[in-house]
C-alpha cells in the first residue's frame, strides 16, 4: 500500500468519535419528536414537500442523501483493494457474512417475526412494508461508521479499509439484484425501474462523484484532504438528521396511534446484529485470523449502511411506508448496539488469543 494509502487509512481509523457520533442515538430521538411535532402543527408544509418529486424520487431527500453520503464515500480508497490478499481469511468471513447470511438471516427474522409472532400487534397492512425495510438496511453493508468501531476496537486500519471497499464495490451491482430476490421469495413485489434508479442515484452516481472529488483534493496533498473532510464530515450526520424529521413528520400519525411500533421493529434488528457480529468474530477465530482482522470483521457484519436503506426505502416505498420506518429504526439503535459489540469484542481478547 502506498503511504498516501496508509496515511489515509491511519487517518480514518484515528479520528475520534464525534459528538454526533457518540450521542446519535439521542439525536435521533430528537429528530423523532422534533418530527412527529412539526408534522402534527404544519401538515400542509410536509404535503408540499412529499410532492415534490421526479420519476417517484422525492428532490429534497434526494438532495439530503447525496450531502449525506458523498462525504461518507470520499474516505474510501478502491485503491486499497489489492490489500485484500493480506488477509484472505477475514476478507472471506466479511463477505460470507455480509453477502450470503446477512440479508438472509434478515429475510428469515422479518417473516418469523413482523409476519408470524408481531403480526397481531402491527399493522396489517403494513406488514410486507415492515419486511422490505428490515431487508434494505441488511442487504447494504456499513460504509462509514465501521471505521470508527474499528478504531475503537483497535482493529487494523489497513484491513477496514480494504473491506470496506470490496463491499462498496460488490454493492454497486449486487444490492438491487439481491434486495429484489429477497422481496421476491417474501411475496413483496417491488417495481425494478425504481430499484435501479435507486441504486445508480444512491450508491453510483456519489461513488463517482466522491472519487473524482477526492481524487482532487488528494493531489493538492495529504493535509489538504484531511482539513477539506475535517470541514465537509459534519454534513453526513447533519443531512441525516433533516431528513429523520422529514420522516416522522410524515410518519408522526402513525406513531402516535401505534408506539409500539418501533420496539417490535427493534426486535429482529438487535437480533441480526448480534447474531452476524458472533459469527464473524468466531468464524475468524476457528480460522486462526488475527484478532485485530476479527474484529473490524464482525463490526461490518453487525453494522448497516442505513443512509442508503432510509433512502432505497423512500425512494421504493414512499414517506408513510412502514419500509422507511423500519429503517430508521436500523439508525436509532445501531449506535448502542455496536458501542455493545464493540465492548464484547474487547473484553474477550484473551478468550480470542488462547483459541489461535
Amino acid at each position: 500500500m502506498s503511504a498516501q494509502q496508509q496515511a489515509a487509512a491511519g487517518g480514518i481509523a484515528g479520528a475520534p468519535m464525534s459528538t454526533f457520533e457518540r450521542y446519535l442515538t439521542v439525536w435521533v430521538f430528537l429528530c423523532i419528536v422534533t418530527g412527529i411535532a412539526l408534522g402534527q402543527t404544519l401538515p400542509g408544509v410536509f404535503q408540499v414537500i412529499g410532492r415534490m418529486e421526479i420519476a417517484r424520487v422525492n428532490v429534497p431527500v434526494g438532495l439530503l442523501i447525496w450531502v449525506m453520503i458523498v462525504p461518507m464515500l470520499m474516505r474510501v480508497d478502491f485503491g486499497a483493494l489489492h490489500e485484500v490478499r493480506q488477509h484472505v481469511r477475514g476478507i472471506g468471513v466479511t463477505l460470507f457474512v455480509n453477502w450470503l447470511v446477512k440479508p438472509f438471516s434478515m429475510a428469515f427474522l422479518g417473516w418469523l417475526f413482523i409476519r408470524n409472532l408481531f403480526a397481531p400487534m402491527l399493522p396489517a397492512d403494513q406488514l410486507d412494508s415492515y419486511i422490505a425495510g428490515l431487508i434494505l438496511l441488511a442487504a447494504a453493508p456499513c460504509t462509514a461508521m465501521v471505521f470508527v468501531w474499528s478504531r475503537l476496537s483497535n482493529g487494523d486500519p489497513l484491513f477496514t479499509l480494504s473491506q470496506v471497499a470490496l463491499n462498496d464495490s460488490i454493492m454497486v451491482v449486487a444490492f438491487a439484484p439481491l434486495v429484489a430476490f429477497l422481496l421476491g421469495i417474501s411475496s413483496i413485489t417491488v417495481p425494478w425501474d425504481t430499484l435501479l434508479t435507486s441504486v445508480v442515484l444512491y450508491i453510483v452516481i456519489p461513488v463517482i462523484l466522491a472519487q473524482l472529488w477526492r481524487k482532487s483534493l488528494l493531489a493538492k496533498g495529504q493535509a489538504a484532504f484531511d482539513a477539506a473532510m475535517a470541514k465537509i464530515g459534519p454534513w453526513s450526520i447533519s443531512a441525516l438528521l433533516a431528513t429523520l424529521v422529514l420522516l416522522f413528520a410524515f410518519q408522526g400519525e402513525a406513531i402516535l396511534k401505534q408506539p409500539l411500533v418501533i420496539a417490535l421493529l427493534a426486535v429482529p434488528i438487535l437480533i441480526q446484529v448480534f447474531f452476524n457480529s458472533a459469527l464473524a468474530y468466531s468464524l475468524n477465530r476457528a480460522l486462526g485470523e488475527k484478532h485485530n482482522i476479527a474484529c473490524p470483521s464482525a463490526l461490518i457484519g453487525a453494522s448497516n449502511f442505513f443512509e442508503l436503506a432510509v433512502a432505497a426505502a423512500i425512494s421504493l416505498f414512499g414517506f408513510n411506508s412502514g419500509a422507511a420506518l423500519a429503517t430508521v429504526v436500523g439508525v436509532l439503535i445501531e449506535v448502542p448496539a455496536m458501542l455493545l459489540v464493540v465492548k464484547v469484542v474487547n473484553s474477550s481478547r484473551d478468550w480470542y488469543a488462547r483459541g489461535q
